[in-house]
């Protein structure tokens, strides 16, 4: 008995990695496949989870939820006339003024190392030998010029292909906040009600906490980096915070990366300016992290944080940019669940959520 035991023990740890690794390959070539279908689905779950929390407030004036859905969808579309017509074309202004400042700052930079290892030449200073970096940024330069000449061609098929893609997800949000609550439930209907009723909460928690506190952390950043870096006359400040923010989506590391980008950016033009913004971006990020982070996100999630970059690792892996979004809030969904089963939780388990086994009345007719 001890002998079985220990073998199968043996071949369960022996081929769960295999499995594992045969099943990451095979989501990511059926990401692959279905790519834009499974973004377009991905962005307007996400955009439902979020805008869920407007509607409720409604539906809590005893307004119905298609009333209540349309008035936060109304709304919603009202602030996004609004940015794109006040910050967006600043965005996308100095956006274009960077791509075309970059070549020239590369440039500089060349000279500047170049300056530099002839100082030390002189100095007989040990340094290493920049020719071949020069030759590496001067590649760099060609091949950024060809890149944009050849964008520029296609951005009225980039910007079309777009708005038809945010028409997509506004309107299967719509449909989501509809009837997204039908469907969910008559899946979940065919599970066990101890793994349905965790796996639902777990769901919500993750999904609609996780990505609201992210988009309220990024929005930190960018209204807090924004007139700073303006005070400091950084230029392109609107740009260089909302890149900032923004890299806030991506969990645990994004905002490190957004400052590592900038300030490498800054350093191609300013040295000192670079020290700078980075010194200003850590210390604001430290304060998100250590006042409005905790407060906001808590410890729902519960993820080590080795497994939080295994999880990012795997979803950049199976779908890319949108796998890294997405990777925390399916980890930390799974790790609620299996951990709500273990603990026989399933039965009692605390939740904001009904699963009836039919659909509401007012849904049926």
């Amino acid at each position: 008995m001890r002998r079985s035991a220990s073998l199968q023990t043996l071949l369960f740890y022996g081929l769960s990695g295999p499995i594992i690794a045969l099943n990451v390959g095979l989501l990511s070539v059926l990401f692959s496949y279905f790519k834009h279908p499974i973004t377009i689905l991905s962005i307007a779950a996400i955009l439902a989870f979020l805008l869920n929390y407007p509607v409720k407030f409604f539906e809590r004036a005893r307004i119905t939820r298609t009333q209540a859905v349309i008035i936060v969808l109304l709304v919603t579309l009202t602030l996004v006339v609004i940015l794109g017509i006040t910050l967006v074309p600043i965005v996308i202004d100095q956006t274009i003024q960077l791509l075309n400042k970059i070549p020239d700052w590369l440039t500089a930079s060349q000279a500047n190392l170049e300056q530099l290892e002839e100082f030390a030449q002189r100095r007989r200073l040990p340094f290493l030998d920049l020719r071949v970096l020069s030759n590496q940024i001067n590649a760099s330069i060609q091949n950024l010029v060809q890149q944009l000449a050849s964008s520029a061609v296609g951005v009225a098929g980039i910007l079309v292909s777009g708005l038809l893609n945010l028409v997509l997800v506004v309107v299967l949000a719509f449909y989501m906040l509809l009837y997204g609550d039908r469907v969910w439930y008559g899946l979940i209907n065919l599970l066990p009600s101890h793994i349905g009723i965790p796996l639902t909460v777990s769901l919500q928690l993750n999904f609609q906490r996780f990505f609201l506190s992210q988009l309220l952390l990024g929005l930190f950043m960018i209204v807090t980096l924004t007139p700073i870096f303006i005070g400091m006359k950084i230029p392109f400040a609107l740009l260089f915070a909302t890149l900032i923010g923004l890299s806030e989506l991506i969990p645990f590391i994004g905002a490190t990366l957004g400052i590592s980008l900038v300030t490498l950016l800054v350093m191609l033009q300013n040295g000192w300016l670079a020290v700078q913004v980075a010194l200003a971006s850590i210390f604001m990020q430290q304060i998100k992290d250590n006042l409005l982070a905790p407060k906001l996100l808590g410890d729902f999630i519960g993820l080590n944080p080795i497994w939080i970059f295994v999880s990012i690792l795997m979803g950049f892996e199976i779908a890319g940019l949108l796998g890294t979004l997405v990777a925390v809030p399916i980890a930390g969904t799974i790790k609620g669940t299996f951990d709500a089963i273990k603990n026989n939780k399933g039965g009692n388990f605390v939740s904001t959520v009904t699963i009836p086994h039919e659909p509401p009345e007012d849904q049926r007719n």
